[in-house]
C-alpha cells in the first residue's frame, strides 16, 4: 500500500468555525484540534522507520481522528441519518446514543433521524418509517442490547437509497455495521459522487468477530469474549462434574478465530481451541479425536471451544450457500463435532459424557460491558467530528491505541484473519497445551 491509498475523501474545505472552538476559553482549552497533516503510522517498528528513511519513501499512515477547528457543514442547517445493519452486536445502542448526544450537545444539531431495519429503511417499497432521535429519546437505550432501529441483511438498490437521502435532505449518513454494511456505504458514496451531491457517508465498524482489516478492535468484540468467559467457566464445571466429561462450546467466528482465542486466554480452563485459520484432522494418530481421548485418559475432563467457521473442509461436498449479505453460510461445526465425538467413543467403547453449548445469539444480543461502552462512545464522537469536517467514505478505525479515519474501500478490500504465527496464537497454545498441529503427516 502507498501513502495515497490511506487518504480519506473530503467534500471540500471547511469555512465554518466549530462550536467546540467557540465554547472554549483561552485559559482553559478543552479540545485539541487536529488537521489533515496529523497522521498515525501503520508500522511503528524501527525496521520500517530505517527502511523509509533510507529509501525516502513516505511511510503508510492513517489520518488521525478528532475534532476539527473548521467545519464543512453548518450545524444549524445539518440533517443527519443513522442506520444499523447486519447481525446484532453488543454496543449498537451505545453508538446510536453517543452519536445523537455528540451531535446535539456538542454541535447543536437537533435534526437526527433513525432509519429503521437497515438499508431496507432507505427503500420506499418497504414503507419502514424514519424515527426522530433526540437526546431524551436515546437517554437510556444503552442499558439494553440490540438496536432500537432494528436491522436487516442483504443488498438494496443503491440509486433508490440515494433518492431517499435526497428526498429527506440528509446531509450526513452514519452507517453502523460490518464489512457488508461498509461495502454498502461505499456504494452509496459512489452514487452520491456520480450525482455531484454534498452528502457525507461515515462508517462505524461493528463486527463481533473483530475481522475488519486495518482496524485493531471493533466494538462488541470485548463484550463477546467477556460473556464467553462466564459460559466457559460453567462449561468447565459441567465437564469436570462427570467422568470423562466433555464440554463443547461453539462461539462466533465465521472466518477468524479472534473470539475463540481471546475467550480461551481469558480463562485458563480451555483445552482445545479450533479456529477457521487452522485445518485439523478428525482421525489418525495426530487427529483431534485421538488427542482428545488421550486428554481424557490423563485428566478425565476436557473443554473444547470451536469457532463457527472452523472445520468447514469437512462439509465441502455439501455445496455452498450464502446468506442475504452474500456471506457463505457455514455448516454447523458444533453439532458435527458432538456427533463425531459420540460416534467414535461409542464405537470404541470409551466411556464419556458430552455437553454441547451454543450461546451465540445470547452473546450477540447482550448489553455492552463498561469498556466496550466507553469504546462505542469514542468511536461515535470521532465519527461525528470527521463527518462534520466534510470527510466522507470513511470508517473510524483504531490503530496503535489511536483513533483513525481511513477510506472504506481500503478496509473492505480483504477480511482480517488471525495470524497463526503470531504471539496471540502461541499464547493460546501455551494456555491450552494443545499441539500446534492436529494434521496427520
Amino acid at each position: 500500500m502507498k501513502f495515497e491509498d490511506y487518504l480519506v475523501p473530503s467534500l471540500g474545505t471547511g469555512d465554518v468555525v466549530s462550536p467546540l472552538k467557540q465554547s472554549q476559553s483561552e485559559d482553559s482549552p478543552v479540545y485539541q484540534f487536529v488537521d489533515d497533516s496529523d497522521r498515525i503510522l501503520y508500522d511503528v517498528s524501527l525496521e520500517n522507520f530505517m527502511r523509509c528513511r533510507d529509501s525516502g519513501e513516505i511511510p503508510a499512515s492513517f489520518e488521525k481522528a478528532g475534532p476539527r477547528e473548521m467545519l464543512y457543514f453548518e450545524p444549524a442547517k445539518t440533517k443527519v441519518g443513522i442506520v444499523t445493519c447486519g447481525g446484532l452486536c453488543p454496543g449498537q445502542n451505545n453508538v446510536i446514543r453517543s452519536l445523537v448526544n455528540e451531535l446535539y450537545y456538542r454541535y447543536g444539531i437537533s435534526r437526527v433521524v433513525g432509519i429503521k431495519y437497515g438499508y431496507e429503511g432507505l427503500i420506499s417499497r418497504y414503507n419502514h418509517p424514519f424515527v426522530e432521535l433526540s437526546a431524551p429519546i436515546v437517554s437510556e437505550i444503552h442499558l439494553t442490547g440490540g438496536t432500537i432501529l432494528g436491522s436487516s441483511r442483504g443488498n438494496q438498490d443503491v440509486a433508490k437509497m440515494v433518492d431517499t437521502l435526497e428526498i429527506m435532505n440528509i446531509n450526513i449518513l452514519f452507517c453502523i455495521g460490518g464489512d457488508g454494511t461498509l461495502r454498502g456505504a461505499h456504494a452509496i458514496y459512489k452514487e452520491i459522487v456520480s450525482r455531484n451531491l454534498k452528502i457525507s457517508v461515515a462508517g462505524i465498524p461493528k463486527t463481533i468477530d473483530n475481522d475488519i482489516d486495518l482496524i485493531q478492535k471493533s466494538f462488541g468484540f470485548e463484550t463477546a469474549f467477556s460473556i464467553a468467559n462466564d459460559i466457559i467457566r460453567n462449561a468447565h464445571n459441567e465437564a469436570s462434574g462427570a467422568y470423562n466429561g466433555i464440554a463443547l462450546v461453539k462461539l462466533m467466528g465465521r472466518d477468524s478465530g479472534f473470539i475463540a482465542a481471546s475467550a480461551a486466554l481469558s480463562i485458563s480452563e480451555v483445552n482445545f481451541v479450533l479456529v477457521p485459520e487452522i485445518a485439523f484432522d478428525l482421525h489418525g494418530p495426530r487427529g483431534f479425536l485421538e488427542i482428545l481421548k488421550k486428554r481424557l485418559e490423563e485428566r478425565h475432563h476436557c473443554v473444547v471451544v470451536v469457532a463457527e467457521g472452523a472445520g468447514q473442509e469437512f462439509f465441502q461436498s455439501a455445496g455452498e450457500e450464502r446468506d442475504a449479505s452474500g456471506n457463505v453460510k457455514h455448516k454447523d461445526i458444533g453439532v458435527f463435532l458432538k456427533d463425531k465425538i459420540s460416534e467414535e467413543f461409542k464405537r470404541t467403547g470409551f466411556p464419556h459424557s458430552i455437553k454441547y453449548i451454543d450461546p451465540s445469539y445470547i452473546i450477540r444480543s447482550a448489553q455492552a460491558n463498561p469498556n466496550d461502552s466507553k469504546f462505542c462512545n469514542l468511536l461515535a464522537q470521532n465519527a461525528v467530528h470527521g463527518a462534520l469536517a466534510g470527510k466522507t467514505d470513511f470508517v473510524v478505525g483504531f490503530w496503535n491505541d489511536q483513533f483513525t479515519l481511513l477510506p472504506i474501500a481500503l478496509t473492505v478490500a480483504k477480511g482480517k484473519k488471525m495470524d497463526v504465527k503470531s504471539e496471540l496464537w502461541w499464547n493460546v497454545l501455551e494456555a491450552t497445551g494443545q499441539p500446534p498441529s492436529m494434521k496427520n503427516p
